[in-house]
């Protein structure tokens, strides 16, 4: 079986919680890093960019776009999306809040550095009072995890959220007890743990140059 094919820049974005999958499912996989307009008008003339976007992952003789539908596939195939339909809903719900909150986070380096404070402020207000105190009172306190009794995107997504957010407000989970002991479990799952390791393939925090690189791909 072929290794999947990551398409994306050389950074976070939306392709992160594609990566923190595939590592957690001790999937190996290779990436192309989108560094030039030539690269991304290339993929278009190929037809591989069904609606002229990325994260574009090939995998399984297939070219999927659209970062929800790549991850429902993943969790799909290595049982990350738990055990009934019941599961399945509470996953995705917890998972769409996490990407939500997320969301703030992964604009914020786009944003015009006069907005910059403000959704600063916003986005650790959404945290600390509407996302987290949900996420906290949402954890199964018997299997420590957000679902059933095993590891599930939802997670991932939650675990992902959390430290996203201490990159840019150390403390922000001093309130939040259960959140505290649930980052130190699933960090602490052998291939999270070594995905959060230095040299692993997690990418850093978004700087200028990614910013940079990306607008002038996609043009925007």
């Amino acid at each position: 079986m072929s290794k999947p094919k990551l398409y994306y820049f050389n950074g976070r974005g939306k392709m992160e919680s594609i990566r923190w999958l595939l590592a957690a499912a001790g999937v190996e996989f290779d990436e192309v890093f989108l560094e030039t307009r030539e690269q991304y008008e290339q993929l278009l003339k190929d037809g591989a960019l069904l609606f002229e976007q990325v994260p574009m992952v090939e995998v399984d003789g297939m070219k999927l776009v659209q970062t929800n539908a790549i991850l429902n596939y993943f969790a799909a195939k290595h049982n990350l999306n738990g055990n009934d339909i019941h599961e399945r809903a509470l996953i995705d719900m917890y998972s769409e809040g996490a990407k939500d909150l997320m969301t703030l986070v992964m604009r914020h380096p786009f944003l015009p550095a006069a907005e910059k404070d403000s959704n600063l402020a916003q986005m650790e207000n959404k945290a600390k009072n509407r996302y987290f105190p949900a996420f906290e009172k949402s954890i199964n306190q018997q299997t420590g995890y957000m679902v059933g009794n095993q590891l599930t995107i939802a997670d991932l997504q939650v675990l992902e959220a959390i430290l996203m957010l201490e990159e840019k407000f150390p403390l922000i989970l001093s309130e939040f007890p259960l959140l505290q002991k649930f980052k130190e479990k699933i960090s602490n799952i052998p291939r999270i743990k070594k995905f959060l390791q230095p040299g692993s393939p997690r990418k850093p925090p978004p700087d200028d140059h990614y910013v940079q690189i990306a607008r002038e791909v996609l043009r925007f």
